[in-house]
């Protein structure tokens, strides 16, 4: 069996950073990569590629996508990236992803850094098999969500908000018109697919989570139909921007957990 290098970061890269080599095309002097992707075995499954990088003195651990690949479901990839990460002896996730607007005041190309979601995916029962209670009154961890904002702050140079409700559904469709005015109604702020249950799993294995979302389109009737055209146009013109973000939010961070997210995952009383 493969070895598991040894880490305390991670980043899951998602459709904000997909169009590039994460994190070989930011060229930057600070970053070496380890190795090119490793497949591990898990009890899910072969994981996806796992590709590990230093960032000056700090190890990090990525993968491309959510490690959603054809012919494997969303659920049990997630399930696979967690357990290695897990495995690795991660404490701290970063996500990136894209997302609709569901708030009539959000519009294309804002960042969000959502401080809560509201999971209306079918994928609730996706975990690693740990004997925990997860506690989700802190899902995203603060200390990461400060470290995007001054991040994306520094970098961006667009309109940033430090906080936001995310709405999970399954897709791999976009919502109807009669969804998204049931979101709104719910107090969701933007809908994407990958918040749960990377959030649930990062609680079960211990670790802080949080994530930067690009709005890449108008959720179906708010304020003016999508075009494909935009929509190609953030994915792939707003890439290294968001892993640039990425990298400085992470040296930013330190090993140390004094956030609250781990004593949030407790005992459970069923035994």
């Amino acid at each position: 069996m493969k070895e598991i290098p040894r880490t305390d970061l991670a980043v899951i890269g998602g459709s904000s950073t997909y169009s590039i080599n994460f994190p070989e095309d930011l060229g930057s002097e600070k970053i070496s990569v380890l190795n090119g992707g490793t497949v591990f075995s898990t009890p899910f499954g072969e994981s996806p590629p796992v590709k590990f990088f230093r960032l000056r003195d700090k190890t990090v651990a990525t993968v491309k996508m959510h490690g959603w690949r054809p012919g494997v479901s969303r659920g049990a990839a997630s399930q696979q990236v967690f357990w290695v990460f897990r495995e690795a002896g991660v404490r701290k996730i970063i996500a990136d992803g894209g997302v609709g607007s569901v708030n009539h005041l959000l519009k294309p190309r804002d960042v969000v850094i959502p401080s809560d979601y509201i999971d209306l995916s079918m994928r609730k029962d996706v975990g690693l098999g740990g004997p925990y209670l997860l506690a989700m009154r802190q899902p995203v961890c603060p200390e990461i969500t400060s470290a995007l904002v001054c991040a994306a702050e520094k970098l961006y140079g667009g309109r940033v908000f430090d906080r936001g409700v995310y709405a999970v559904t399954d897709g791999r469709h976009f919502e109807s018109r009669a969804e998204v005015v049931m979101l709104g109604r719910l107090g969701a702020d933007v809908v994407g697919q990958s918040m749960c249950p990377e959030v649930y799993l990062a609680r079960e294995i211990g670790a802080c989570y949080g994530r930067l979302d690009v709005v890449v389109n108008y959720a179906e009737g708010v304020i003016k139909d999508w075009d494909h055209g935009e929509l190609k146009d953030i994915f792939y013109g707003l890439a290294e921007k968001v892993a640039a973000i990425v990298i400085e939010a992470l040296e930013r961070l330190g090993s140390v957990q004094d956030c609250g997210c781990p004593e949030l995952r407790k005992d459970t009383l069923l035994k």
